[in-house]
């Protein structure tokens, strides 16, 4: 598994489904505490730990939404961001487009600015010192209105100079279709804003549809249920589309009983444009590496199905087309060498 484990780390890859918050290690969640005083209901790293045991969506929403309340200044989401953007360039990640939550933090009283600012000083620095680009997308929570994220997109106006370059949708997804946001979505494409949402990962193909007929995203976050729905399988692979499918989150949160049953060869199979992510890592029990093998192993994946993932979170990333084209072309020198 260590050729392999080479292999997959020399690609050049992109990471289009992180939520930065869900990348808070035990460790960091803990000396975030003490360093902020806040208690929490935890007397150790290993309750923690086994806290960030669960077997469905709502759970581990839970214990995320919990695990936020140590996130308090602009330092701690900095540390928070370059922590993250340390492990993931050790394994080829060269781009990361980061999703984040201002609601979960200005619900609670953490200025807009401060969350903002400080992950974007350290996607600064992730650039300057780790060579990893970046792009900062702005989730809605689906289960607060849609009036919630009219009053977010309004508040992030003085980022949209470049800084923040999406909007997304995440949260709980059943009873929160795409089609709650769809003023919301019109209004920020106005602003020029890129849109993905996440649709099909608990909720039907429907909510797919949904994602792409009325809020008109240009990719879609998760996406596994599509498959069920021929029709729009068809359309999705004729339209090339990225899918952001996250191997080791679908299986924490029991989307798949087993690693073997996962979609995600059934996708690529189909037409979909399928790229790979960690989505929660350090819930979900790993980063980029993790989840190629998880798949790679379980769904008995070639080298060139591997190079063909990484290919996709290239071509689907929002890089300008000569960035994508350097990376494209690194790739096939990998894939070279490793013949």
């Amino acid at each position: 598994m260590s050729n392999l484990t080479d292999f997959i780390n020399a690609l050049p890859k992109a990471e289009l489904h992180l939520h930065i918050e869900g990348s808070l290690e035990p460790e960091m969640m803990m000396d975030l505490a003490i360093r902020n005083n806040i208690d929490l209901p935890y007397k150790s790293v290993e309750e923690i730990r086994t806290a960030y045991k669960f077997s469905n969506l709502q759970d581990f929403l839970d214990i995320y939404y919990q695990g936020m309340n140590v996130l308090q200044t602009e330092q701690d989401f900095y540390d928070l961001t370059f922590a993250y953007l340390e492990k993931i360039a050790k394994e080829g990640v060269v781009h990361v487009e980061v999703f984040y939550d201002p609601q979960g933090h200005t619900s609670r009283g953490v200025a807009f600015s401060t969350v903002t600012n400080g992950i974007l000083r350290a996607l600064d620095d992730g650039q300057e010192k780790l060579g990893v680009t970046s792009e900062l997308i702005m989730s809605f929570l689906r289960h607060l209105s849609e009036e919630d994220a009219f009053a977010t997109l309004e508040e992030a106006k003085p980022w949209f100079d470049g800084r923040i370059v999406a909007v997304g949708l995440d949260s709980s997804e059943m009873g929160h279709p795409p089609s709650k946001f769809e003023r919301v979505f019109n209004a920020a494409r106005d602003l020029d804003l890129k849109l993905v949402a996440h649709a099909g990962e608990e909720g039907p193909s429907e909510y797919v549809r949904e994602a792409i007929e009325l809020l008109k995203i240009d990719r879609l976050d998760h996406g596994n249920r599509t498959i069920e729905d021929l029709a729009l399988t068809r359309k999705l692979a004729s339209s090339g589309i990225a899918f952001t499918v996250c191997p080791l989150s679908n299986l924490k949160l029991c989307g798949v009983a087993n690693m073997k049953d996962h979609p995600l060869k059934k996708m690529m199979q189909a037409g979909l444009k399928v790229t790979v992510n960690s989505d929660d890592p350090a819930y979900f029990g790993g980063y980029m590496t993790a989840n190629f093998l998880s798949v790679v192993e379980a769904l008995d994946l070639s080298k060139d199905d591997i190079a063909v993932l990484c290919r996709n979170s290239i071509s689907g990333s929002f890089l300008t087309d000569d960035e994508k084209q350097q990376h494209l072309d690194r790739i096939d020198n990998v894939v070279s060498s490793h013949r």
